[in-house]
């Protein structure tokens, strides 16, 4: 029996962390919640939590470059939060997914929805989370790679 893998998004922000979960097929992306962030001791537990309730075995963590492609110092932040949850979940594999224009996306399908402008600043960093594993999944199946 092949073992069931499923991924985790995760839109990082200083204040809060979208996370989309993948299907058991790893064709879609379902958005999960969106974590306010307290302390990095928290964040990481939280994240455990949710990465063994759901037999999570990949991250793909959001990478916010630059609009020219360069890494500025959000990046560096995204980097640094991702050496924490490795360094303490040493199992899990971790990808960068370059989210350029994730949250513009979110919130267009957000808005093309008629979300109200209160709703769509809870669930936002949620949805961009979403696209960011819905086109990390979209290039695997464009390429014929299993996740």
């Amino acid at each position: 029996m092949q073992e069931v893998k499923r991924c985790l998004a995760l839109d990082v922000g200083e204040k809060t962390v979208g996370l989309a979960l993948s299907d058991l097929l790893g064709l879609t992306a379902q958005g999960l919640e969106t974590i306010r962030r307290k302390s990095i001791k928290d964040d990481l537990k939280i994240l455990g939590e949710i990465i063994s309730a759901n037999e999570v075995k990949k991250l793909i963590i959001g990478l916010p470059k630059n609009m020219n492609g360069t890494e500025g110092e959000r990046c560096q932040l995204v980097r640094n939060f991702a050496e924490k949850i490795q360094n303490t979940y040493p199992n899990i594999e971790i990808k960068f997914w370059d989210e350029r224009l994730s949250t513009v996306a979110a919130e267009k399908s957000l808005i093309a929805a008629d979300v109200s402008r209160k709703k769509r600043k809870k669930v936002i960093d949620k949805m961009a989370a979403v696209h960011i594993l819905q086109g990390y999944l979209d290039g695997l199946n464009l390429k014929g790679e299993n996740f």
